[in-house]
């Protein structure tokens, strides 16, 4: 019986090659109680890194697909993404 389920180096491998490899989460992730230009701010430069990222869609995609309700992933926030999912769910 051949089994079903794939090595999952083959499902991470896109990170291997992502813009944000080895940085600090803190730029992706928002440290408890920050609000408003200072979370623009840190956000804008997790895109900036995301920007010029090879991996950036499968990033998002992964996102999506897992339902990461935290942190920059692929470009686009956290509200961006319930922003983005709420759409899809009226439609």
């Amino acid at each position: 019986m051949k089994s079903q389920t794939k090595p999952l180096l083959e499902i991470w491998k896109w990170q291997a090659d992502a813009a944000c490899r080895g940085m600090d989460s803190s730029v992706f992730f928002s440290p408890t109680g920050e609000r408003g230009a200072a979370r623009r701010r840190r956000e804008e430069a997790a895109r900036a890194i995301c920007g010029s990222c090879p991996v950036s869609s499968a990033c998002d995609l992964f996102a999506k697909a897992s339902r990461q309700a935290y942190g920059v992933w692929g470009g686009r926030t956290e509200a961006e993404r319930r922003e983005k999912a709420q759409d899809v769910r009226r439609h």
